[in-house]
């Protein structure tokens, strides 16, 4: 009975990980935003040069978004 509900813990533990993962991941892809060159400069951002990357927009509130 003792290695029941252990297994059963593991069990839980290992699929609460997996969906905070993809919802993670969900997050993520939905917060990658990509800008214009145009709008990055009219709303006040700096476009920064990443090697091997291409090229990213920082907002003054921080915010990072990609250049399209």
């Amino acid at each position: 009975m003792r290695m029941r509900r252990m297994l059963g813990l593991a069990l839980a533990a290992a699929t609460l990980a997996g969906t905070s993962a993809i919802g993670a991941v969900s997050a993520q892809a939905a917060a990658s935003v990509t800008i214009t060159r145009d709008e990055c400069t009219a709303a006040g951002g700096q476009i920064t040069s990443i090697p091997y990357d291409g090229y990213v927009c920082t907002l003054p509130d921080g915010t990072r978004h990609r250049i399209a």
